[in-house]
């Protein structure tokens, strides 16, 4: 089996959620990196949806948050490496018209809660048409069905919101490598009206804008981490990468 490993990890940690949650675990579903087929035992994080029945109460929520930290005190490499949303059945169901408390744990930030509406379409549409059940019945029953130009349109707006952020962001190459390759992957959804990984959106977006081809294939690189030393010049490669943001927000809009 591909993935034995972390399979094997994921079945170790949903029972641990489920020891926590009990019956009000209803669903447990990977996505991301993993279900595309591009993942990076490296650098690549595990992306998880587990619905509840109900939200959080505060046992519950710092229950997950002690286990999490000793999850990965025991699974080091996946430290700051896996994410999971936990997002009630109901809250599923109504977040195209109103947000809910979703509770989050992903890289860099401890299990927190954040409001979660329409701003979430995309990572549910991922789920609806790609997730993979580790537990529970299909995603699709829990999910207010999102139709393919509802997810396009999410995508177009999630691009031109870059504009906003895009000065603080991209001072640093990880960030830099995350908003080229984010951009390829909102240009070749609308072009193409479907979803692919980051790395198949770059390799389209180098054939498509052989312009831009350099500047991709070093985003690529930064991904991998060449940008992890005191040397390395980030202020100098972040022109370029503002300027190639800006054009694709310019071809999608």
């Amino acid at each position: 089996m591909k993935y034995a490993d972390i399979y094997a990890l994921l079945v170790s940690l949903l029972a641990q959620i489920q020891e926590i949650l009990g019956d009000k675990l209803v669903g447990f579903y990977l996505y991301g990196s993993l279900v595309w087929g591009d993942f990076d035992y490296e650098i690549s994080d595990i992306d998880l949806l587990a619905i509840t029945s109900a939200e959080l109460n505060d046992v519950e929520f710092n229950s997950l948050e002690k286990m999490h930290a000793e999850f990965v005190k025991k699974h080091k490499q996946w430290h700051n490496r896996i994410e999971v949303q936990y997002f009630s059945a109901s809250g599923l169901k109504t977040f195209k018209t109103k947000p809910s408390k979703m509770a989050v744990i992903s890289p860099g930030d401890p299990l927190h809660l954040v409001e979660a509406g329409s701003d979430w379409l995309m990572n549910w549409y991922f789920v609806q048409e790609h997730g993979v059940t580790i537990f529970g019945p299909p995603p699709q029953n829990f999910i207010d069905p999102i139709s393919k130009e509802e997810f396009i349109d999410a995508v177009k707006e999630h691009a031109k919101s870059w504009r906003k952020h895009i000065v603080q962001a991209m001072h640093k190459r990880p960030y830099q490598s995350y908003a080229i390759l984010t951009m390829c992957r909102a240009l070749y959804t609308v072009k193409n009206g479907n979803q692919v990984s980051k790395k198949q959106a770059a390799l389209w977006a180098q054939e498509q804008m052989p312009e831009w081809s350099a500047l991709i294939r070093r985003a690529l690189l930064w991904r991998k981490g060449d940008w992890r030393t005191e040397r390395a010049d980030h202020e100098s490669t972040y022109p370029e990468a503002l300027k190639f943001v800006h054009y694709v927000i310019d071809q999608i809009a």
